[in-house]
This record gives C-alpha cells, structure tokens and sequence, in this order.
C-alpha cells in the first residue's frame, strides 16, 4: 500500500498530519506494508526568502485580522499540536520561501533519507525556529540526517538541481484537484484532505487494505440448473429430463 503525502515544510496542519498519519500507522498491523511518499507543495511560491515580520504579523496580514487574533489563531493551532506529541514556537518560527527546502528533500529521497530529512525540517522550522530557506541551516540539518554535505551545498548552490521534481509534484497536485494541504492519497484511489484524527486515517488504512486485498467473492447466477461441466478430468452429462 502506498500513501503519498502533499506538504509544505511551514504549514502546520502537515505537521499535525503528518504525526496522525504515524500514530496510525502504528497501531497498523501490515504496518510493514506500507509506503509512505512525501510530495512537494508550496503553500506560497512567490514568498520570499526575507521577510521583517513575524509569524503573526504575516497571518494578521494574509487572512485581514490583528495581531493578537492572529496569536490567538496559533495558540489554538499549538494546542493541538500539542494533542499529538508536537511543541510548536509560534515566537521563532521564520516566515520565508520554502522552494530550496523542496529541492533538498528530493535529494535525500536519492539516498534513502527523505523520511528522516523532512521531519527534520518540519522540527526545525516549527520547533527550533529554523529558516527554511538558508543556505547553511538546510545544510546542517541535512548533515545531521546523515548527508553529505559536500554534495548537499552543491544540490543548494545550483537553482536548477531537482527543481522539475519539484514542479512535477506540484502540477500532479493540480491534476489531481489538491486545493489545500497536508492531502494525503492512497493507492492513487483514495484520498484524505487536511490533518484528521488518528481514527481517521486508522479507519482509512484498514479499509483500503480490506478492499485491496479481500479475495472477490463471486456471486453465482447459473439458475440453479444442473451443470454441463468437467471436474478433475471428469465430465459429468446432465439429465435433461
């Protein structure tokens, strides 16, 4: 079974869903089964890399509130951080471009360390306070996931590198009707929109497994007429009475 995942490294509801996935997937016995695939999604691809604002000045201005409802918004989102294991620091988060993360994580992803990379970054940016679009900050936490960092200063420096797998992620989104993250799709037939509840995606999991792999159970429509067949290299000639 596949999960594929669509996020954004500073959006905090991807987090929460993220860790609900997980939960779920904990308590999933063909837990070994499973795929999960993170996908590239920029909640705002023209944001740019500085920005003289804080986290709640930012949603203040994006969503036309003040800035106390603002930090009354995320102190309600860190609550529920907080219901699944998170701690998220609202006062040090660094609103900025998250472009070069994306391209750092597909990277990993050629090494067998995407997984561990992009929980690196949602914890940086949400707990540490980490700027996701610094050069030498993405550097060290990929270093600390076991990267090199030779090579992952050269994927930064060049624009270019694992820029389509980016875009190929992000259009495949817009194909698929994606309006909002995190949206989680299994099997390429079933999807799940936002940060649900742990029963949710354990209620999903189950499900898609029964379907996928349930032997079909064929209904019989002979009529209840004798049958005309061959059984273990006999053939049995019904009386037509």
């Amino acid at each position: 079974m596949q999960v594929e995942v669509w996020s954004d490294f500073v959006c905090p509801f991807c987090y929460i869903g993220k860790r609900c996935l997980e939960q779920a997937l904990e308590k999933f016995p063909q837990r070994d089964k499973v795929d999960v695939v993170f996908r590239s999604y920029e909640l705002d691809p023209n944001s740019p890399q500085d920005q003289d604002r804080t986290i709640h000045e930012a949603l203040a201005t994006k969503y036309g509130m003040s800035v106390e409802e603002a930090k009354r918004m995320n102190e309600g989102v860190g609550q529920q951080a907080a219901s699944v294991g998170l701690q998220f620091n609202f006062d040090r988060m660094v609103p900025t471009n998250t472009f070069d993360a994306h391209r750092l994580a597909h990277f990993a992803k050629t090494k067998g360390k995407d997984q561990a990379l992009t929980e690196t970054l949602l914890h940086g940016y949400f707990t540490d306070g980490k700027k996701m679009s610094d050069h030498d900050t993405l550097a060290e936490l990929a270093v600390s996931v076991g990267l090199d960092r030779e090579e992952v200063v050269s994927v930064l420096k060049n624009e270019t590198a694992f820029a389509d797998d980016v875009r190929y992620d992000e259009n495949t989104a817009q194909q698929i009707g994606v309006r909002g993250v995190p949206f989680f799709v299994i099997n390429q037939k079933y999807a799940i929109s936002g940060a649900q509840p742990v029963e949710t995606f354990s209620g999903a999991l189950e499900k898609v497994w029964q379907e996928e792999n349930d032997a079909p159970v064929l209904q019989d429509l002979s009529g209840g007429a004798d049958d005309a067949s061959c059984v273990d290299g006999n053939c049995v000639i019904p009386d037509n009475k």
